[in-house]
């Protein structure tokens, strides 16, 4: 399969995913406000790497609870995509957004240091 029909997949089935964990009635889930960074699919499309973040809630329950609505969100996955195998699903962490914000803060405080120098002088 041609690299690009798999990009396309992949990008089609994050834009599903964030519909479909909008639908998961689990606490767990639905309280994190989770959003999915990015999918990763195998060649053969049998597997699936769902990359997602979280706002709130505990890791460690929001990591249970999309493993318990995995069957619910292989199967709507499944009736919003046309595809003849539906991969099976394994969740992944992805702290990239946070480590981006903290990247952030720290030239935010550089930047608020080299003003009061500036200031001082």
């Amino acid at each position: 399969m041609a690299k690009y029909r798999r990009d396309r997949i992949n990008d089609e089935m994050r834009r599903e995913m964030m519909d479909i964990l909008r639908k998961v009635k689990d606490p767990r889930v639905q309280d994190a406000f989770v959003s999915v960074t990015a999918v990763d699919c195998t060649a053969d499309l049998k597997y699936a790497k769902i990359y997602y973040s979280a706002l709130r809630g505990d890791e460690k329950e929001l990591a249970k609870g999309l493993k318990a609505a995995t069957g619910f969100i292989r199967r709507e996955l499944a009736a919003g995509l046309n595809l003849r195998i539906t991969p099976e699903l394994t969740f992944v962490r992805d702290n990239g957004i946070a480590h981006g914000a903290e990247i952030a803060a720290i030239l935010h405080d550089l930047h608020e240091a080299e003003k009061a120098e500036n200031a001082e002088a």
